[in-house]
């Protein structure tokens, strides 16, 4: 089970092993409050496409498509989650206050796919 929590929602052991998959670290956050298995900079979109981004509802299909890409290029950093995906419940935290349109969304449904694909 891969689910999406907001970081400033509270931590639930129920969450399984959390990771933080954003590439700037959310303002106000203190790293121990977080309760991380890791910090995955690396699977977060890069920084030309978050900005381009730029939580655009109308550019929700094409950003999850270059974001696609990205992860593609990069097999190595979803490694971790693979890993723990198999061992039990993961959750992907992420800082923006769009709920439905951002990378933790997107990235969840990479991770199905990716995980379906290769059982």
């Amino acid at each position: 089970m891969i689910k999406i929590k907001r970081v400033y929602e509270s931590f639930d052991a129920a969450d399984g092993a959390r990771f933080l998959v954003e590439r700037l670290w959310p303002r106000g956050m203190k790293k121990d409050s977080l309760h991380l298995q890791g910090w995955l900079k690396d699977v977060a979109p890069s920084n030309s496409l978050r900005l381009w981004f730029g939580h655009d509802p109308k550019k929700w299909t094409e950003f999850r498509e270059r974001y696609f890409a990205e992860l593609d290029g990069s097999p190595d950093a979803i490694r971790p989650l693979a890993e723990a995906s198999s061992h039990g419940s993961v959750t992907l935290l992420y800082s923006a206050m769009d709920t439905e349109n951002n990378n933790a969304a997107a990235l969840r449904q990479y991770l199905l796919e990716h995980l379906k694909n290769n059982q």
